[in-house]
């Protein structure tokens, strides 16, 4: 086996091992309830599809605060906070115990939580963020609250994930808005018979979690606090008061229902208060349809008719694959083969070639030391002398010319490297995202899960970009390879960091919980520094001084050769956006149900993995085989500067894949405000390079085999 294929089994093997025990299962972490005992609920965060600002919703400042006292039947304490993995505090979650109070299969028509005193910029706070939408995320049993809806045919039901904060009346007659809060939730548990054991005892597991908001008055409500009738709903609870001051009130307030603008300040001795009452109510409903396994499918119903858009991509990614793949089969089959075939036939006839026989390893018994997956395939390899085939080269046309220049190192080659390096790293991590999510090992149930393996396996893969960056700069002729091992561990991972750090400062001010706490940015650093660094050094040394430099079919001449004038289609830049839009049109229909995933519906709820592995191998594909044949194109251009083009039209549909995210900003998002105007330009922007370098490392490797391919097949014949 090849030493670079046996450096992949091995850290493949190793990494999956390493990871094991950080995945959760499905049918793994079940637990069952019995008649009586407590369920913890817990408040989780508060989200908008208008912006990209999330809070905390403890800390909101109209919710009663954590009374900080000890929930009946758990060891659970009000207002503390609860262990969250990587993802969860990269996502934005901030879960904490709350004071709901819920003891399976014990119905409560009416139970009476607090009334809390707010201020005016409270009462403001409340206001904005019911006018933007905001949705609040409780969670029971690992399940988010939400609320069941029934399609206009009655055919099915569905979850929307989460409850609005209140509500806002709008009067054309006025030109003013209303704001109610709902200060009242019905809460629906909905159980089924454990499995197993566990349901012969009686015990139950919980399948469904769905929670109904109502606004109520206070008036009306007995000592106790609680309102006469939770189901009658006549007058809601409006977010309204009036300055408490001294003397007439200013002419802005003469009117009681009067409510300042929200960038109005206050006035200083206005110290005017609204008391919110909060209660809620508890049902417990068993459902014989739904069991353990496949309780989240409700939260997916509402996307069923969008499964023949997700065929519809496919087939478009299909016949696009097919009619490439065509494309590169003549190539392949037809026109290099004849080009070959009739080369040295003309060649033997006028005596002008000089064929080396290859030394058969199997006959000599000796075993090359050196190889890879970028090997030249077949039976050809390098003249035993190491000379270059110029003689048999005179008469060439076209590809064949380049013959002496087509290996020549690429200006910036000590920046190319690293590049690859870090490529390779992205392309573990993806493939290693991707297949857990189609076995179900990384599944909505694990929250934040996607964001936490992603970061251990792009860690891990430090030893393989170490290991490539290595050997491509070694290829170059490199001789300093701590200083490449060096950029290869800083560049991509420093950019990266830096970029989240400036943009988590925006997030800071504006006491979001989107912000990364300092601890979590301290303990990324030291991921960094303390990990990936030294896997990257391991790699690297692997890489340079135990398996070497790839060789090459035939030697590069000392003095460079003079290209051409070039076609329009061939420069740079055309070829890029040309090329780039091919493999953007696999993955555009796709697209949009990821951004929808990432900037609509907050919950993060992407869930059809299996089309998403599907296309994203179309999408490799593709990818290989538009750089083929935009490099095959080059190089009959007499152009042998492919090394960097063949990167970049590889990664050139990421320029499309921004275009695509303005264009959904633009026409699909409601987002308001700079600062999350910027996020999700800046965190666009951050992917689509993520996605180039990806795909541009794709495209390169394919380019490479195909080069060493072609260019090996006319030494030998």
């Amino acid at each position: 086996m090849h030493g670079d294929v046996r450096f992949f089994s091995l850290l493949s093997f190793l990494s999956f091992i390493s990871l094991s025990q950080a995945f959760y299962i499905p049918g793994w972490s079940i637990k069952s309830y019995s008649d009586g005992e407590a369920i913890p609920l817990f408040w989780n965060k508060v989200y908008s599809d208008k912006t990209q600002l999330q809070y905390a919703y403890s800390e909101l400042p109209f919710i009663c605060p954590p009374s900080g006292r000890k929930n009946p039947g758990t060891k659970l304490v009000s207002g503390s906070k609860i262990s969250l993995s990587l993802g969860e505090v990269l996502r934005g979650d901030r879960i904490m115990v709350s004071d709901y109070e819920l003891t399976m299969g014990n119905d409560e028509e009416a139970r009476y939580l607090c009334s809390h005193k707010i201020d005016r910029p409270a009462m403001r706070k409340a206001q904005a963020m019911i006018r933007d939408g905001y949705v609040a995320e409780w969670i029971v049993d690992n399940l988010p609250g939400a609320t069941k809806y029934v399609t206009t045919d009655k055919s099915r039901m569905y979850y929307a994930s989460g409850f609005k904060l209140g509500h806002e009346d709008y009067s054309p007659d006025t030109g003013k808005s209303t704001y109610y809060i709902h200060n009242h939730v019905d809460i629906m548990i909905r159980y089924h018979r454990a499995p197993g054991r566990d349901g012969d005892r009686g015990k139950k597991v919980i399948v469904g979690f769905e929670i109904y908001t109502k606004s109520l008055s206070a008036a009306g409500r007995n000592e106790t606090g609680l309102p006469a009738d939770t189901g009658i709903v006549d007058d809601g609870f409006e977010l309204r008061m009036t300055p408490n001051v001294t003397g007439p009130p200013a002419p802005k307030y003469a009117d009681s229902s009067y409510i300042p603008p929200f960038e109005e300040e206050p006035p200083e001795d206005d110290d005017a208060t609204l008391t919110i009452p909060y209660t809620y109510s508890v049902y417990f409903r068993e459902e014989e349809k739904v069991d353990w396994a496949n309780r989240w499918d409700l939260y997916f119903k509402d996307s069923e008719d969008n499964t023949h858009v997700h065929w519809l991509a496919i087939i478009n990614s299909l016949i696009i694959s097919g009619l490439l793949t065509a494309v590169v089969a003549v190539i392949f089959a037809r026109t290099i083969r004849g080009e070959i075939k009739g080369y040295k036939e003309t060649s033997l006839e006028d005596g002008k070639i000089r064929i080396k026989p290859r030394k058969s390893a199997k006959l000599s018994g000796k075993i090359p030391e050196k190889g890879g997956v970028l090997d030249p395939l077949g039976d050809n390899d390098i003249d035993a002398d190491g000379s270059s085939d110029e003689e048999g080269l005179e008469d060439a046309t076209g590809w064949k010319l380049l013959h002496g220049d087509v290996f020549r190192p690429p200006p910036y080659g000590g920046l190319f490297a690293p590049i690859i390096g870090s490529g390779t790293q992205l392309l573990f991590m993806a493939v290693g995202l991707i297949f857990l999510s189609t076995v179900g090992i990384l599944n909505p149930s694990y929250r934040g899960g996607y964001v936490t393996v992603g970061l251990i396996l792009f860690v891990i893969a430090g030893v393989f970009s170490g290991y490539y960056s290595a050997r491509v700069y070694k290829t170059f002729g490199g001789q300093l390879w701590q200083k490449n091992f060096l950029v290869t561990a800083t560049l991509v991972p420093g950019m990266l960091f830096a970029a989240v750090f400036i943009l988590n400062l925006f997030c800071w001010a504006q006491a979001s919980s989107s912000a990364i706490p300092f601890g979590t940015l301290v303990a990324l650093l030291a991921m960094w520094l303390l990990i990936q660094l030294p896997l990257v050094y391991v790699g690297s040394w692997f890489g340079y001084n135990r398996v070497g430099p790839w060789e090459h079919p035939i030697k590069t001449n000392t003095i460079s050769r003079q290209i051409p004038h070039q076609s329009w289609y061939t420069k740079s830049i055309q070829a890029v956006l040309l090329a780039g839009l091919i493999p953007f049109a696999v993955i555009f229909i796709e697209l949009l149900f990821v951004f929808k995933s990432l900037w609509q519906d907050k919950s993060g709820y992407y869930y059809v993995f299996g089309f998403l592995a599907v296309v994203s191998v179309i999408l490799a594909l593709v990818v290989i085989e538009v750089t083929i044949v935009a490099t095959y194109i080059q190089l009959c251009s007499e152009n042998y500067h492919w090394w960097w083009q063949s990167f970049f039209v590889g990664g050139g549909s990421a320029l499309w894949v921004f275009l695509y995210c303005s264009w959904y900003y633009m026409t699909r998002l409601n987002i308001t405000g700079f600062v999350s105007g910027m996020l999700f330009f800046s965190y666009s922007f951050l992917a689509s390079a993520v996605y180039g370098l990806l795909t541009g490392t794709i495209g390169f490797l394919a380019a490479y085999a195909f080069v060493r391919r072609i260019y090996g097949a006319i030494k030998v014949d």
